[in-house]
């Protein structure tokens, strides 16, 4: 679909938008949108509604799955590569690189877009962002748009097929219907294709159990770990009088700094404490079991959160790269994808390269490189700059066969073995 016909296409869904035009996916991602016709991605209220990042990030499991995960992303670089006939070459200097390499815009690095990236497609399923671009039409950088300003919508038709606009509210306040040449945007994991599943929304419980779990602790502990109180008598009490003896023996006795004070009863009244047994409630297990939940919402392993029950110095570094393998490199591919989609020229792409998230131990690398020498894979200043050194004169030469000649050298030949089981002939006798 072309520019010109893409706008009309808009113009006609601004106008018009139940004619061919609909959002195809409700708030949290999933397929039933119930016949609504715009995606309420605000959420609505009552069980599932999202419960607010603020609070979600309150349990300091979710905070930090959350910032180990936004942390890898940003940190592991992305490089734009032109298709070559012996394979790939990096293109550094075009803008669409600098911009997820060097500098996302103006005031934010690279990292912190990828960073703001993955943090909204793993809270809120979406990341948008909205492009600038220079005098020769070229991407040159990029602003965030805050995710729940969000609404996509599709229009389809027999001759130009899908396309996608996104009403969007931007940072002066404005709201508009952008099409993919003003705005970049990349749903998460989804069940229709355009809208990513809102972890905020379809976790609500799980998050909520947690938070509250914290809310009781810090209640019990700030009221210095003191029971419940039931005064009892004989005589009977109107409910006047109840509710004054309720109210002055709170502000006489209740909190860690009346905790101690003498109380003195009288019309034979008695105090007794309901007791609150944690241990046998399995407060600590219960509150194990939340940071596990929640590493299982992420796709974490739970020793990155701290949590060392069943963890042992055998298995921790496997689960380390599995953190890679299972969770990362979705995400990697997801985003590379996006970038290539929406930014590279025609025979160009985005990679990422994780190659120092998968790193050993010092030990097994060298084992490693020693193999990939000697077998020719890898030659001397190739494994220096994977261990971040420079270059140094004669590196850029292959060793071939067993490593101890290199290439285009030719190998010596092999001498005439001497037999030395048989003496040597004796020299010819001198003549007279």
């Amino acid at each position: 679909m072309g520019m010109i016909t893409r706008a009309r296409a808009a113009l006609a869904a601004w106008r018009e938008p139940s004619a061919g035009v609909s959002a195809s996916a409700g708030a949290d991602g999933m397929s039933d949108t119930g016949g609504m016709t715009v995606v309420n991605l605000l959420g609505g209220k009552g069980r599932g509604a999202p419960i607010g990042e603020q609070r979600a990030l309150s349990v300091p499991a979710a905070l930090r799955a959350l910032e180990v995960l936004c942390g890898l992303f940003a940190m592991t670089p992305v490089h734009y590569y032109r298709r070559t006939d012996e394979g790939k070459e990096r293109v550094d200097s075009a803008p669409q690189a600098r911009m997820f390499s060097i500098s996302a815009n103006a005031v934010q690095p690279a990292y912190l877009l990828k960073e703001l990236m993955m943090g909204d497609l793993l809270m809120r399923g979406q990341f948008a962002t909205y492009i600038h671009r220079d005098t020769l039409y070229r991407p040159s950088s990029l602003t965030r748009l805050v995710p729940d300003g969000l609404a996509p919508h599709t229009h389809w038709s027999k001759a130009d097929g899908l396309e996608l606009f996104v009403d969007a509210s931007l940072p002066d306040g404005s709201r508009e219907r952008l099409t993919r040449n003003d705005i970049w945007y990349v749903p998460g994991f989804s069940r229709d294709g355009l809208v990513g599943l809102d972890r905020l929304k379809i976790l609500a419980d799980t998050f909520e159990a947690a938070a509250s779990m914290n809310e009781f602790a810090a209640r019990f502990w700030d009221n210095n770990a003191q029971p419940s109180t039931v005064l009892t008598t004989k005589a009977k009490v109107d409910q006047t009088e109840k509710v004054k003896i309720r109210t002055d023996w709170a502000q006489r006795f209740a909190g860690p700094r009346n905790a101690g004070a003498v109380a003195v009863l009288d019309q034979e009244m008695k105090a007794e404490f309901l007791s609150h047994d944690n241990k046998a409630s399995q407060f600590i297990e219960t509150r194990t079991f939340t940071v596990v939940e929640v590493a299982r919402a992420f796709g974490v392993p739970p020793h990155i959160l701290f949590e060392l029950s069943r963890a042992t110095f055998s298995n921790i570094e496997q689960q380390s790269l599995e953190i890679v393998l299972y969770t990362m490199l979705q995400h990697f591919e997801r985003a590379a994808a996006h970038m290539t989609h929406a930014f590279a020229d025609k025979g160009h792409f985005f990679e990422f390269n994780p190659d120092a998230l998968l790193k050993g131990d010092i030990k097994s690398r060298y084992e490693a490189y020693s193999i990939a020498v000697d077998k020719g894979l890898l030659n001397s200043n190739e494994i220096r700059r994977m261990e971040n050194r420079n270059d140094r004169e004669g590196g850029d030469q292959y060793r071939m066969g067993s490593g101890s000649t290199l290439e285009g050298q030719q190998q010596p030949k092999p001498s005439k073995p001497v037999d030395h089981r048989t003496p040597p002939p004796p020299p010819p006798a001198e003549k007279d």
